[in-house]
């Protein structure tokens, strides 16, 4: 937990100075691909996820140490060539968990925050998902135990394959030459995340392609038809703790209304998409027809609003900074209760970037429940002593974003204009 929450201190700001260099390089080129309600919304969605699997909320049903003691038939030494080893294994395993994840029903719901931003640009890549509480494609890594690959290599292994898959998702890197046959690239992963039918459901590889290729999952970027982004059923929404679990209610409410009891179990292990009759029939949902004739999402906001909702990341990215750095001097449950601040602040803010009208609402329980824990401990965990003074730093922050919410969340729009007045 400490561990990589070090290194999140350094990943986190790294990853964010990259997204914004895309931006001012789109700007530059005159092809911006990140527009700022996106960005806020994919950088927001990664702080939840690393917020999470740093708190480690989630359960490994089948751990790589229990798998290497029952599997593990070779006993050998941490060399290179076994680093080598590991990540292949874990790339074979990622190509099948992320395959399945598009393929069916029930694991769709932890991948849908990935591909449901109508952009393509590094932010995106940070899209990742809170909503898989339970982790069961550790048998993936079975032939790893067998070859002997030791549980320490694959701890570290498994970050660095993490983040090796950030930089191809851009719009700006062409095709990449010889290259296109051995590894991910920005081209590939732009089929990957079009809704284009003949792109849809393809080239799952995580590093390497040749995986697809081998298993019949490859397609080619193709000129003539210039990817389009996104999800078929469109999320309309900028706030990504509701993204993360829309698909899993639609499951539920669906498997609630359907009148048939077999499609009641049947809908979770159904390839994705499939609904029971009845309730398609009775209860629709949006779908995009036409790939290329639909409307993106994007409620209006004044600049305000934007340079307000920006602001608001950029705290976050400092309190998140404090938290990882300090672990173990917060401690347990500190650690918690400081993560449910961090989930609140994102559910509200995101909330006013959608226009939702109530979002005010979300600020004063944030609000709230930042002064009960100042007002108990004369401190908010440890960070006036951290940073003397700074209590009423934060303070002032929390009065501050009540009074912007609340006046942006009960601003009305004009609608001859589309303005808010």
């Amino acid at each position: 937990m400490e561990t990589y929450g070090k290194i999140l201190l350094i990943a986190m700001p790294a990853f964010f100075v990259l997204v914004l260099f895309e931006k001012f390089w789109g700007i530059w080129k005159h092809k911006d691909t990140v527009p700022l309600t996106d960005m806020i919304s994919s950088l927001s969605s990664g702080m939840t996820n690393v917020t999470k699997d740093v708190l480690g909320l989630s359960v490994v049903v089948i751990s790589y140490d229990w798998l290497y003691g029952k599997f593990g038939f070779f006993q050998i030494e941490a060399t290179w060539i076994v680093y080598v080893l590991a990540f292949f294994a874990l790339d074979f395993a990622g190509y099948w968990t992320h395959r399945i994840a598009h393929e069916y029903n029930l694991f769709w719901n932890n991948h849908i925050i990935h591909h449901s931003s109508e952009e393509f640009n590094l932010a995106c890549a940070l899209r990742q998902s809170i909503s898989g509480i339970v982790k069961i494609f550790t048998v993936f890594l079975i032939p790893a135990a067998i070859l002997g690959v030791p549980p320490e290599v694959i701890a570290i292994v498994a970050p660095l394959h993490l983040f090796a898959q950030f930089w191809y998702h851009t719009q700006h890197i062409g095709r990449m030459g010889f290259l296109e046959k051995i590894i991910v690239t920005p081209s590939h992963h732009r089929v990957h995340h079009a809704i284009n039918p003949e792109y849809l459901d393809k080239n799952y590889g995580q590093i390497f392609i040749f995986w697809d290729k081998w298993f019949g999952t490859y397609q080619e970027e193709k000129e003539e038809i210039p990817a389009v982004y996104g999800v078929t059923r469109p999320v309309q929404t900028w706030n990504p703790i509701k993204i993360n679990f829309m698909h899993l209610w639609l499951l539920i409410k669906d498997a609630w209304r359907t009148k048939n009891w077999s499609d009641k179990l049947k809908i979770w292990f159904m390839p994705l998409g499939w609904r029971p009759a009845d309730v398609a029939a009775k209860y629709p949902v949006d779908k995009i027809k036409d790939v290329y004739h639909f409307e993106k999402y994007n409620p209006n906001l004044t600049k305000g609003m934007l340079v307000w909702s920006f602001v608001q990341l950029i705290v976050l990215l400092l309190f998140l900074s404090y938290l990882f750095g300090n672990l173990a001097a917060i401690g347990s449950p500190g650690i918690f209760y400081f993560g449910g601040f961090v989930f609140l602040t994102v559910f509200s803010y995101t909330e006013l970037m959608d226009r939702n009208p109530n979002a005010w609402a979300w600020e004063l329980l944030k609000v709230a429940y930042a002064l009960y824990f100042v007002v108990v401990a004369g401190d908010w965990f440890g960070l006036n002593k951290f940073l003397p003074g700074s209590l009423y730093l934060f303070v002032g922050y929390l009065a501050l974003s009540a009074i912007f919410s609340i006046w942006f969340s009960l601003r009305k729009e004009n609608k001859a204009t589309g303005q808010l007045i």
